[in-house]
C-alpha cells in the first residue's frame, strides 16, 4: 500500500481561499497553519507507520537548525508569502529561492574545490606534456606551492583555470569532473567533496521547493563545474544553475557529429554584481530569499532585499573552527567583510554555524 504523503503544516487551502488564522507563538507545529482535527488524526496515523526520520520531518521541516531568529525568520517568510489572501502573497510561478554554491552549500577551504580540481588536472596534464611544468606558475601549482600560486591573484588562478578546463568539449569535460569527484577527497577531512555539503541548507531548499518556490544556485564557480554534481548532490537539475562561464565554440565533427569546444577564454563571471546580471538573464524574476557567505554575494542580497514585499537576505558566518572552519574578514577564500559591515543596516541576517546548526554535514 503506498504511504500518504504527510503535509501537515501546509496552509488548508479550499476554494482559492485562505481559512482564517488565529495568531499563536510560533512552534513547530504551527509554522504553516492550524490543523483541523481529521488532518490531526490522519497524520497521527500515517506517524504510526512512519520511520522516525519522516516522523521527525512532519514535525519539524529543519530538524538540524536549532530554535532562534535566524529558523523563525526563515519560517516567516515562507509563511507570509505562500498564503492566500493575505497583502503578502507571493505566487507560486514568482516564488525564486537563490542559493551561492562554494561556502554556502559545501565547503571552500582551504581551497575552493574547482581549484583543487584544477591542480589535479594540471598535475595530470603535465605528465604528458613536461613544458607545462616550465611556466613558473604552473610549476608552483604542482609543486603545492600555493603560496606562490596565491600571490599571483586572480589572474594566476584564471590562467590556471584556463588551461586546465579547455581544449575538449563540454561533454569531456563535465565526464572528466563527474570522474574527479567520485575519487577526489577533502584534505582535512578525508571525505568526497559532495559529502561536504551542509545538511541544514539541503533541509532549507527542500522545505522551499514544497512550497513552491524555484530553487536555483547562483554561483561564482563554473557554470558547468557545478552542473556536473548539482542534481544528485543538492537536487537541483542543471537548467536550476547559473555561473560563470567559459567561451565554447560549435564545431562540426569529420564524422558529421557536433560538438560545443571549451576555449581558453572567458565569457562571464557570476561573482559580485554579475550575479544580479545572471539572475536577471537566465531566471527573469528577482529573488524572494538569497542565500550567501561572502562579499561575492553582496550584490546578490542587495539585488533581492531591495524588492517590494517580503524578502530575506542571509549569510553563512563560518565561526565553527572545530567542526568545519572560522573565517570572515581575513582571509583569501570566501571573505566576507564588506557583506558583515552592510548587513546590519540592510537588515541580512548572519546564519552562525556554530550557534544555529547542530549539525554541519549529512551523516556518513
Amino acid at each position: 500500500m503506498a504511504r500518504r504523503r504527510i503535509q501537515s503544516w501546509r496552509p488548508v487551502v479550499r476554494g482559492g481561499i485562505a481559512p482564517p488564522i488565529r495568531t499563536a507563538p510560533m512552534t513547530a507545529r504551527t509554522i504553516f497553519g492550524t490543523l483541523t482535527r481529521r488532518t490531526l488524526a490522519a497524520a497521527t496515523l500515517a506517524l504510526a507507520a512512519a520511520p522516525a526520520a519522516e516522523a521527525q520531518a512532519v514535525r519539524d521541516p529543519l530538524p538540524s537548525w536549532r530554535d532562534g531568529p535566524n529558523k523563525r525568520a526563515i519560517f516567516t517568510l515562507i509563511r507570509r508569502t505562500v498564503r492566500l489572501g493575505t497583502p503578502d502573497h507571493v505566487p507560486p510561478e514568482q516564488r525564486v529561492a537563490v542559493f551561492d554554491n562554494d561556502g554556502t552549500l559545501w565547503v571552500e577551504q582551504p581551497l575552493y574545490t574547482q581549484f583543487i580540481f584544477a591542480i589535479d588536472r594540471l598535475r595530470e596534464m603535465a605528465q604528458r606534456d613536461p613544458a607545462l611544468a616550465a611556466h613558473p606558475l604552473f610549476k608552483a601549482a604542482i609543486d603545492g606551492d600555493m603560496r606562490t600560486v596565491m600571490a599571483g591573484g586572480e589572474r594566476g588562478l584564471a590562467e590556471i583555470v584556463a588551461v586546465t578546463h579547455s581544449g575538449m568539449s563540454q561533454d569531456a569535460f563535465i565526464g572528466i569532473v563527474t570522474q574527479w569527484l567520485a575519487t577526489a577527497r577533502h584534505p582535512r577531512f578525508n571525505r568526497p567533496f559532495t559529502q561536504l555539503i551542509y545538511q541544514p541548507m539541503l533541509e532549507v531548499m527542500r522545505l522551499l521547493r514544497r512550497e513552491g518556490f524555484a530553487v536555483w544556485i547562483v554561483t561564482g564557480g563554473g557554470q558547468e563545474f557545478v552542473r556536473a554534481f548539482s542534481g544528485p548532490t543538492y537536487g537541483v537539475g542543471i537548467d536550476r544553475v547559473v555561473g560563470s562561464v567559459g567561451k565554447t565554440e560549435f564545431r562540426t565533427l569529420p564524422d558529421g557529429k557536433t560538438e560545443l569546444f571549451r576555449l581558453p577564454s572567458i565569457e562571464a563571471v557570476d561573482d559580485g554584481p554579475g550575479k544580479p546580471v545572471g539572475i536577471g538573464r537566465f531566471i527573469g524574476r528577482r529573488p524572494i530569499i538569497a542565500f550567501g557567505n561572502s562579499d561575492g554575494d553582496v550584490e546578490m542580497l542587495q539585488y533581492t532585499t531591495t524588492g517590494a514585499g517580503q524578502r530575506l537576505g542571509l549569510f553563512v558566518h563560518h565561526d565553527d573552527a572545530e567542526r568545519e572552519y572560522a573565517y570572515d574578514r581575513e582571509t583569501h577564500i570566501g571573505k566576507l567583510d564588506r557583506g558583515l559591515t552592510l548587513a546590519p543596516t540592510a537588515g541580512w541576517r548572519l546564519i552562525s554555524m556554530k550557534n544555529d546548526w547542530l549539525r554541519i554535514f549529512p551523516s556518513g
